[in-house]
């Protein structure tokens, strides 16, 4: 006689975990995918390259130590150098950035 009730319970138990798991599945695929992904600088570059401008290039802040600047341009110029199939005009405004951060800027023109 109690068989019938446990078995209702159950089936009503499932019913509950199967609504909140498509619900919660909902949730999970509604939400942007960008959330956790890093964004990188996607704008143009101006035509006198700015602190700003530079530390967006590098993805670091303007006040940023040395060290963590040397280390920055070389992670983004493992990925950009042009012997690895990268551009060189990103090359060259990548090592701008990185002399304009450091301030070794030997000219007020880029090489480009």
């Amino acid at each position: 006689m109690s068989s019938p009730l446990i078995a209702g319970l159950a089936v009503a138990a499932a019913a509950y975990a199967g609504k909140y798991g498509i619900q919660a599945w909902q949730a999970f695929k509604a939400r942007p995918p960008t959330a956790r992904m890093r964004k990188f600088y996607e704008g143009g570059f101006q035509p006198k390259m700015t602190r700003r401008e530079a530390a967006l290039i590098l993805g670091v802040r303007e006040s940023t130590p040395a060290d963590k600047v040397r280390e920055a341009h070389r992670r983004v110029m493992v990925a950009n150098h042009p012997d690895a199939g990268g551009s060189h005009y990103l090359a060259s405004k990548i090592n701008e950035a990185k002399d304009l951060l450091l301030g070794k800027t030997k000219s007020s023109d880029p090489p480009f």
